[in-house]
């Protein structure tokens, strides 16, 4: 099953407040409706599994594989696939938020994980900025801070621009600006305490949900700017920048111009292009891989080649 072949997976698209169109306009998705914020590219999430495109299991999800036939993942232990990869389209400000660790999530939500992620900025108008951290020395001044809505006092705001990347532990205090586009590499969860909501109305004229006292109970205070160094690497024709390395996740920028072949090092890789076509060639079978393809490259493939000119993000456990 799937000896030298890739697994090509089917999106799952959600509608947001924040959402807009790009991710049609950009990667030529099928979107629902013109507020869609997020793909989930890879993910075999409970709320939200992708199907697989090919092969001998074609039409089942990714969820059905992990469970089914974990020969595909090096036999990886564990109940849930751990990795969930995302991208967003930010037309507007979402909501500022934070995610517990594996232990809060297990023992306070009953789920297997926490939500540490990052994010490669794909693009992002000029101007747009993140909310990353906080300015609050202590617990009691930042509950302080909430609970009068001095958010302009509270919250740190960076400016970003498109190439950057963005390691943000479970415990940080965060947001994505309007005008932003991102590849989100996270672990496999859907856990998330909002803070701030900008007192915004959804289509119904409600407002949203806000968890203040579990936000308070997880985040990191004060902040602190999470320290990673990334490595670049040539390669034949790939340029491969190992952007980090982590617990949860290691993950790659990979710029091909040209053509390189590869030995499979890793138990399985996940694979999303963002720009760009290039051949995939597995064995004695090739594939064309275009932006927008979202693809597992399982434990079943030894080595591989690329040829093209493309940009991929690429993940493994």
């Amino acid at each position: 099953m799937y000896e030298k072949e890739p697994i090509f997976l089917e999106p799952v698209f959600k509608e947001r407040i924040w959402g807009g169109t790009k991710l049609r306009e950009e990667f030529g998705y099928d979107i629902p409706s013109d507020t869609t914020g997020e793909c989930w590219g890879i993910s075999a999430h409970p709320n939200g599994p992708s199907k697989i495109k090919n092969g001998p299991l074609e039409g089942k999800t990714l969820e059905f594989a992990w469970g089914n036939h974990r020969e595909l993942f090096a036999n990886e232990p564990g109940d849930e696939f751990p990795l969930l990869i995302k991208i967003l389209d930010a037309k507007k400000d979402l909501s500022v938020q934070v995610h517990p660790d594996d232990k809060y999530a297990r023992e306070v939500e009953g789920e297997p994980y926490g939500k540490t992620e990052c994010w490669y900025i794909i693009d992002c108008e000029e101007g747009a900025e993140l909310i990353f951290g906080h300015h609050a020395q202590t617990r009691d001044e930042f509950e302080k801070m909430v609970e009068e809505g001095e958010w302009d006092k509270l919250l740190r705001r960076i400016p970003i621009s498109p190439g950057e990347f963005y390691y943000v532990p479970s415990g940080t205090i965060h947001a994505i600006g309007a005008g932003t586009m991102i590849l989100e590499t996270q672990q496999s969860s859907d856990i998330t305490y909002r803070v701030y909501d900008y007192n915004r109305r959804d289509a119904e004229g409600n407002t949203r949900e806000l968890h203040i006292e579990a936000s308070i109970e997880v985040s990191i205070i004060p902040h602190v700017d999470p320290h990673f160094d990334p490595t670049r690497e040539e390669k034949q024709g790939l340029t491969s920048e190992k952007l980090i390395t982590q617990e949860y996740f290691t993950v790659y920028k990979w710029e091909l111009d040209g053509k390189v072949s590869m030995e499979s090092e890793e138990k399985y890789l996940l694979a999303s292009v963002l720009e760009g076509e290039a051949e995939l060639i597995t064995g004695d079978q090739s594939y064309n891989i275009k932006k927008g393809d979202l693809f597992i490259l399982p434990s079943t493939i030894s080595g591989f080649s690329l040829e093209g000119k493309a940009h991929l993000v690429v993940s493994h456990t």
